[in-house]
């Protein structure tokens, strides 16, 4: 995933999409946000994983048993319910706030 999405975004960002040198600011802003959703992504990925892990995984070995298995499951269901709970609120914040400006 990684490889080729990089490949494709540093060659489009440097050539500003082949537009005969100059920069697209509205494609450079997609970009920069597709980059920071991704970043976000792996983010988010990372840190259920460390905490799932290090809540379930008592003693690593070279399977999970069941109630590891178990564990493991409901715990990146309560992240990710909580991860979007939060990012709910956020975003209704920021448009409320948005619109009393």
């Amino acid at each position: 995933m990684e490889s080729g999405f990089g490949s494709d975004f540093g060659s489009d960002f440097g050539s500003g999409g082949g537009g005969g040198g100059k920069l697209d600011p509205g494609l450079i802003m997609e970009q920069v946000k597709v980059q920071i959703a991704v970043a976000n992504a792996q983010e988010l990925l990372q840190r259920m994983t460390d905490k799932c892990f290090r809540k379930c995984i008592g003693k690593p070995g070279g399977a999970l048993d069941n109630s590891e298995q178990k564990c493991i499951a409901m715990c990146m269901d309560r992240y990710m319910d909580s991860w979007n709970t939060v990012s709910r609120a956020y975003n209704s914040r920021l448009q409320r706030e948005r619109a009393n400006m």
